[in-house]
């Protein structure tokens, strides 16, 4: 089979199978099996088309099924993208967003602004650790700790972090509530992307409802409980002037500015995503 066969059928076929991003994640498999960049193979294709060989051909065909099944395309090559960095993920940790890069920028911005030559950044359910080691990355002065609570998720967070931040990142595996007292009343910022959905709202995407661990989804009735947690643990860790970053639903603005006043915060506001939609909260301790 030709590269461009394969690019044609496997985009019919996710397409078919309501998959917004058909032909991206088409060329993204086709570069992955050969080792590519997607201008890599756009300029080999623009020069002529290319036979695949058995071992690319019958990979690319597994993963294909496997895609148009709605399995996440991170999950097929083991990777996600993240702003400037490239993340080990699979089976077990929440996929990023692209959304989140979007709120991650305002916590990249505030900790640059920090009043200290060696900012302190926790990110509170961390994943793959995606928010933490943008941070990390982008603000190589910083010291920046992820804390995650399922062991499942922590195998990528700990792979992540040793991999991207050894010098100046940190991976624990617990609860967010017990992030190290060690740190109380010393931090510059606080992030999280905690679990958000109400726990009887179904996710529209397959790939999120089927492959996403329901510990990275749900937070209770009202998709605030772990919100709150965020919210008493970020108090205690924050400096006077410190602070908070809170991703949560575009549907969540006024309730999360509520739950962050009625709490003592000041300077709360709500921002909008690249869509116009209420996706993030600040607040300053």
């Amino acid at each position: 089979m030709s590269v461009k066969a394969f690019l044609q059928g496997a985009t019919e076929r996710f397409e078919a199978a309501g998959i917004e991003s058909a032909s991206v994640d088409a060329d993204l498999l086709v570069c992955f099996v050969l080792g590519l960049s997607r201008g890599e193979l756009a300029a080999r294709l623009a020069v002529s088309d290319f036979d695949l060989d058995s071992a690319a051909e019958a990979k690319l065909a597994e993963f294909a099924t496997r895609r148009e099944a709605r399995e996440p395309l991170q999950h097929l090559t083991g990777e996600a993208h993240f702003r400037n960095i490239t993340l080990k993920v699979g089976k077990g940790v929440f996929v990023p967003r692209p959304e989140t890069e979007w709120v991650t920028s305002l916590a990249v911005d505030a900790t640059k602004l920090a009043a200290t030559p060696e900012p302190i950044v926790f990110d509170l359910c961390a994943g793959s650790g995606a928010i933490g080691l943008a941070i990390a990355t982008e603000v190589p002065n910083a010291m920046v700790i992820g804390i995650e609570k399922s062991e499942d998720a922590f195998a990528y967070t700990s792979a992540n972090y040793e991999h991207l931040a050894p010098n100046n990142g940190r991976a624990i595996l617990g609860d967010l509530s017990e992030a190290p007292h060690e740190f109380d009343g010393r931090v510059d910022v606080v992030i999280s992307n905690p679990p958000y959905i109400p726990d009887e709202m179904i996710p529209v995407y397959p790939e999120v409802a089927l492959h996403d661990p329901g510990l990275a989804l749900y937070g209770g009735n009202d998709g605030l409980d772990v919100v709150r947690v965020v919210s008493e643990t970020a108090k205690r860790l924050l400096h006077e002037g410190g602070n908070l970053v809170i991703e949560h639903a575009d549907m969540q603005g006024e309730a999360v500015r509520h739950l962050l006043l009625n709490d003592g915060w000041r300077q709360v506001r709500t921002h909008q995503d690249f869509n116009g939609r209420d996706r993030a909260a600040t607040a300053v301790r």
